[in-house]
């Protein structure tokens, strides 16, 4: 019989025992402790309800020793701030959700939200226990239900180093940013042996919810590391740019970028012939402090491209067309990608900054019947929602209800800037002469052709409409940029008092 409690806890910390701890490390895989250990300051993790055991007495589970319940659950810091943890232990019950586990992390998630601390959950877990029955799907929709209200107020942050199946899937998707590592994560709400068995597809876990299916088409995973290390140092880093809860600013960092740097290669980037494609990364990377640009889904929908970034020392977020790829057009996984990383920045004080060159939203029959009008309209009602700064920049095309939803004027931008090689209308000049003029002759068609080219095929006639507010030189985007910021740092703006709205969903 154990009766020091040191003891008691040694035997908790072994989990599922040195031969289940080997298979683990086998696999590529850090257990349960490793991880949060690797993640957080040295020596700063407080565990929690160590000690909590299940009281499920069906099928044989009155016999079965579950340490620690099969999460590990506590606080520490990182970079010096305070956040919390939970870990799931495979090495336990296959890290399986009964309810004293699901406790465990509701527990933690309640503590985050009252003292408003960043929650981050490392997810390693075969579902829901099944010889718990109801209590582990009760667990699991407590946690659900905590996940959605800590939305918005705390920023929460998943990484799925293993299976996460089943119930147990619907928490990361609950939360702002998941992360998961190759050939190791997978994650899906019915495994490949359910899939056979119903429908008869074959498919294989890496197929069906591995990190290139959720990175690269589901659009699931935010980010997709190496291995779980690379993983872990990601969290941190994402975690550098961000407040710990909504009442409060992103950190500060000093650096010595000087704030009226002037980059002459940038007129070197964008190509003088307004159908050719460049890499709009290559402007980010010389406008943003350092070049550093931390991109998010960068695999997913690459025509639009979201991250964040910091000018003079402020994060910012960024949204931007991807000329290289579908000319930057607007679709519907686009449209769902831009929306919800609005929505975080605005939740947590960032501002948003855009760069802007749009042919228009992607015509055709597959995008018209998915919805594209329903999708697109989630980036309309998310930039006119944000309270946050908002300034945009009009690298070179912006057409029709495109140029309005890259946050216009007309949609609450603060401040629209310009280049000279900027095009704003409704359309392209040879498809509205086309409209316009329809019954003239070759040579009529192409000589109003022209003249509209020569009247919207530049900025000018949109500042005379006060929708632009100044006409910039391409090397002068960083200093404006971090001018208007800085003047907008005090900006206060208030919405209709209201329930909540209705998104596009």
């Amino acid at each position: 019989m154990i009766k020091d409690p040191g003891e008691r806890e040694e035997k908790v910390k072994l989990g599922g025992g040195e031969e289940l701890i080997k298979k683990q490390h086998s696999a590529g895989k850090l257990t349960a402790r490793e991880r949060i250990e690797k993640l957080l300051d040295s020596n700063s993790f407080v565990e929690i309800n160590m000690l909590a055991k299940h009281r499920c007495t069906d099928f044989g589970m009155e016999n079965e020793e579950v340490p620690a319940d099969g999460v590990v659950t506590g606080y520490g810091k990182i970079a010096g701030r305070l956040v919390f943890v939970f870990s799931q232990d495979f090495t336990v019950m296959g890290g399986s959700i009964g309810e004293i586990h699901a406790k465990k992390i509701c527990d933690v998630i309640d503590l985050a939200i009252k003292t408003g601390a960043t929650l981050i959950g490392l997810y390693d877990s075969g579902g829901a226990r099944v010889q718990e029955g109801i209590d582990a799907l009760s667990g699991c929709g407590q946690i659900f239900f905590r996940n959605s209200i800590a939305s918005g107020v705390i920023p929460q942050i998943s990484a799925i180093m293993g299976p996460c199946a089943g119930a147990s899937a619907y928490s990361p998707a609950l939360t702002d940013f998941i992360f998961m590592v190759r050939n190791i994560s997978y994650t899906f709400i019915t495994g490949p042996q359910i899939v056979k068995a119903y429908i008869g597809e074959d498919a294989t876990f890496e197929e069906l919810g591995g990190a290139n299916a959720h990175g690269n088409v589901s659009g699931v995973a935010d980010f997709i590391a190496e291995n779980e290390e690379e993983c872990l140092q990601m969290i941190r880093e994402l975690l550098s740019f961000l407040p710990s809860n909504n009442l409060e600013y992103p950190p500060f960092i000093e650096n010595r970028d000087d704030p009226n740097r002037l980059d002459e290669s940038i007129l070197d980037i964008i190509p003088s012939n307004p159908r050719r494609a460049y890499d709009m990364c290559d402007i980010i990377k010389r406008v943003v402090d350092n070049g550093y640009f931390f991109e998010i889904k960068s695999n997913f929908s690459k025509n639009l491209i979201t991250g964040f970034a910091r000018l003079s020392g402020q994060t910012i977020g960024i949204v931007a067309n991807q000329p290289k790829t579908l000319a930057g057009s607007l679709d519907i996984d686009s449209s769902d990608k831009a929306a919800r990383f609005i929505r975080f920045c605005d939740a947590f004080n960032i501002p948003i900054i855009n760069f802007v060159d749009v042919p228009g939203f992607l015509p055709g029959i597959e995008q018209e019947h998915r919805g594209i009008i329903r999708h697109g309209a989630k980036i309309l009602f998310a930039y006119s929602e944000a309270t946050v700064p908002k300034i945009t920049v009009i690298i070179r095309k912006a057409y029709g209800g495109a140029f309005l939803a890259m946050c216009s004027k007309d949609l609450g931008a603060d401040q629209v800037f310009a280049l000279p090689t900027a095009e704003i209308a409704v359309m392209g000049p040879e498809g509205a002469v086309n409209i316009i003029f329809k019954r003239e002759t070759e040579e009529t068609t192409k000589q109003k052709t022209e003249e509209y080219r020569n009247k919207f095929a530049n900025p000018y006639f949109a500042a005379s409409r006060k929708h632009v507010d100044a006409i910039i030189k391409p090397q002068e985007i960083r200093p404006q940029l971090i001018s208007s910021l800085q003047m907008l740092l005090s900006k206060r703006e208030e919405r209709p008092r209201k329930k909540h709205g209705n998104i596009p969903l």
